[in-house]
């Protein structure tokens, strides 16, 4: 059987990626290595479950174009999950993290999600499937 085991997002900061990552949106950090110039720096659900996310600095020119292109359109690089979206976003607006709005439902669907801005260059979508 195949299976993702990471997954990357660029970063136009590793630190500031870090920080906010783990120390807001509660993730532990995995892996911390020293490679090319950065760092190959991976963040894991606190269960320990799941992917790995690679904070992967955007240090190519095409990288940032993409980046900055998925960011001035409103379209999330990545979509994390939440079990209480309106708990989330509260506890995170009160930590300084910016959103492009409320939680709203995806017309047509049983979806909740707010687009969170992670300070970095890129937008998240938060998700709450409703039961």
């Amino acid at each position: 059987m195949i299976r993702i085991n990471v997954s990357a997002i660029p970063v136009n900061d590793q630190d500031k990626a870090e920080r906010f990552y783990v120390d807001m949106l509660g993730f532990v950090k995995k892996r911390d290595i020293p490679f090319d110039g950065g760092r190959w720096l991976t963040v894991e659900n606190p269960d320990g479950s799941g992917v790995e996310l690679l904070l992967e600095p955007a240090g190519f020119e095409f990288a940032k174009v993409y980046q900055k292109a998925l960011y001035d359109n409103g379209i999330p690089v990545t979509s994390f999950g939440s079990d209480d979206i309106d708990a989330d976003y509260e506890r995170l607006s009160k930590m300084g993290v910016s959103f492009r709005g409320p939680p709203d439902g995806e017309a047509g669907t049983n979806v909740r999600v707010a687009l969170v801005e992670d300070g970095c260059g890129n937008l998240i979508m938060l998700t709450q499937e409703a039961s």
